[in-house]
C-alpha cells in the first residue's frame, strides 16, 4: 500500500539502465557486392512463388462435405381401431335410440293452405318389437300437441310414428311404428339397484337431429329425487316428479332418450335438466322401474288407469284465515290440508258420504298437507278398486271416511 500512498513531493529514484550498442560496422565493400545479386534473385523468386500459391488458393472452389443426419425420421400414419367395453355397449344399444320430431299444422297467413311444420325434436327408445310393429317410449312433453310424428333412426332412415298414449303426470308417452327398419330393441334393467357413483351413459339427440346419437357419460349422482313441476305455468306447483340425478350431459333434444348402465341395460328415460346460471351437471331421468307399469298401461289402453275420488280440490293454504275459522270452522292448530270444493255425482266420494267443504288432513295414516301430497298418495300408493281411509274435518269435527276407488271413466 505504501507504493500507492507515496507523496508526490518525494523524489523518485532514477532507474538504472544497462546500455548496449547494437551497431555493427559495415562489411568491406568487396564482400557485399559479391553477395547482393544472388540474395536479390532469391527474394524475387520466393515472392513470386508465394504470390502464385495465394492466387491458386483463392480461386480454387470450396469443397463442402455433406454428412447425412441419421436422427431425422419420416412421420408415419398408423391406423389403430380402439375397442373398449364402452364402445361395444354403444354399438349394441345405439340403434334402439331414435329421433322424435313433433310436427304441427300451421296455416299460411295469406292463404288457406295448411302445412306441417316442425315444432320440436326429442329422442325416444325402441323397447319392443312384435307382429310387425315396434314401440317407442319417449316423454309426454316431446309429443305434446303433435298432429304428426316423424321417427328418425340412427342411420338417417325415417318413418311415420303413431301416438298410442301419453301421461302428463309421469311425462311418458308411447309411439307405434312399422318394424321394417328396426334393428334392435333396448333391454330393461333394474333402476332400484343403482348405486351413487355408478357409471351411466346418456344417448340422444341434443339440440336436434344435427347431433343425433350423441353419447355422454357420467355417474348416478343421486336417487329418489323429487322435483317440483308446474304444468300450467301459473306459479303453483302441481306435482313432484320422482327422478334419478346424473351428471351425464343432458340437453334440450335429449328428452326421451336412453340412460343405460354398463351392462347396456335401459335404467332411465332422460327427461330434463336443471338449467340455471349457477347450476352445472344436474340431469334428470325417469327411473325405468317407475316407468315400466306406465308404459304397459299406455301401450295397452292408451292411458293410465289411475284411481279417482271424484272431487274438486283446493289447498287449505290458499284459503284466507277468516274463512278457515269461519266457513270451514277449523281448529286454530289446523293449517295444512286440502279442501273439497265440489263432489261429482255417482263418484266414490259421493258414495262414501264426502261433502263439500270437508277438509282432508290424512289418507291411510299419511298426513296430507296439500294437493301434491294427496296426488302422490292417490296415484302412487293406490290402485283402482282399493279401499282408502280418509280423515276429514267437517264443521270443526274430525271424521273418518272409507271409500272404494274407481277409474275416472266409470262414472
Amino acid at each position: 500500500m505504501d507504493e500507492f500512498n507515496r507523496s508526490s513531493d518525494q523524489e523518485e529514484p532514477k532507474p538504472q539502465y544497462e546500455v548496449r550498442s547494437e551497431y555493427k560496422p559495415p562489411a568491406p565493400p568487396s564482400k557485399r557486392k559479391a553477395s547482393f545479386f544472388p540474395s536479390l534473385f532469391g527474394a524475387v523468386i520466393g515472392g513470386l512463388g508465394v504470390w502464385l500459391l495465394m492466387t491458386n488458393l483463392s480461386s480454387a472452389p470450396e469443397e463442402v462435405q455433406v454428412v447425412p443426419n441419421t436422427n431425422v425420421k419420416q412421420t408415419e400414419q398408423i391406423s389403430v381401431e380402439v375397442t373398449t367395453d364402452l364402445t361395444e355397449i354403444i354399438d349394441e344399444v345405439i340403434d334402439s335410440v331414435v329421433g322424435v320430431t313433433n310436427l304441427q299444422t300451421v296455416r299460411d297467413f295469406w292463404s288457406t293452405t295448411e302445412t306441417s311444420k316442425e315444432a320440436g325434436t326429442g329422442s325416444g327408445v325402441i323397447y319392443k318389437k312384435q307382429d310387425g310393429k315396434a314401440y317407442i317410449v319417449t316423454n309426454h312433453h316431446v309429443v305434446e300437441s303433435a298432429q304428426e310424428l316423424e321417427i328418425t333412426f340412427d342411420d338417417g332412415t325415417k318413418t311415420a310414428g303413431k301416438l298410442v298414449g301419453t301421461d302428463m303426470w309421469t311425462d311418458l308417452a308411447v309411439i307405434e311404428i312399422d318394424a321394417a327398419n328396426v334393428k334392435t330393441v333396448a333391454t330393461f334393467g333394474d333402476s332400484d339397484v343403482l348405486k351413487r357413483g355408478e357409471t351411466v351413459i346418456a344417448i340422444g339427440n341434443p339440440l336436434g337431429l344435427g347431433f343425433s346419437g350423441s353419447v355422454t357419460m357420467g355417474v348416478v349422482s343421486g336417487k329418489d329425487r323429487s322435483i317440483p313441476i308446474d304444468f300450467d305455468k301459473n306459479g303453483t306447483i302441481d306435482w313432484y316428479a320422482d327422478v334419478l340425478q346424473t351428471d351425464a350431459a343432458i340437453n334440450p333434444g335429449n328428452s326421451g332418450g336412453a340412460l343405460i348402465n354398463m351392462a347396456g341395460q335401459l335404467i332411465g328415460i332422460n327427461s330434463m335438466k336443471i338449467s340455471e346460471a349457477t347450476v352445472e351437471g344436474i340431469g334428470l331421468a325417469i327411473p325405468i322401474n317407475l316407468a315400466m307399469p306406465i308404459i304397459d298401461h299406455l301401450e295397452t289402453t292408451g292411458t293410465v288407469n289411475r284411481p279417482t275420488m271424484g272431487v274438486s280440490l283446493i289447498d287449505l293454504r290458499s284459503i284466507p284465515e277468516q274463512q278457515q275459522r269461519g266457513l270451514l270452522a277449523l281448529p286454530g292448530d289446523v293449517t295444512d290440508g286440502v279442501v273439497i270444493t265440489d263432489v261429482i255425482f255417482n263418484s266414490p266420494a259421493q258414495e262414501a258420504g264426502v261433502q263439500k267443504y270437508d277438509v282432508i288432513v290424512e289418507m291411510d295414516g299419511e298426513k296430507i298437507e296439500d294437493m301434491v301430497s294427496l296426488r302422490k298418495h292417490l296415484y302412487n300408493a293406490k290402485q283402482v278398486g282399493d279401499t282408502m281411509t280418509m280423515k276429514v274435518y267437517r264443521e270443526g269435527q274430525l271424521l273418518e271416511v272409507e271409500m272404494v276407488l274407481k277409474d275416472g271413466n266409470s262414472f
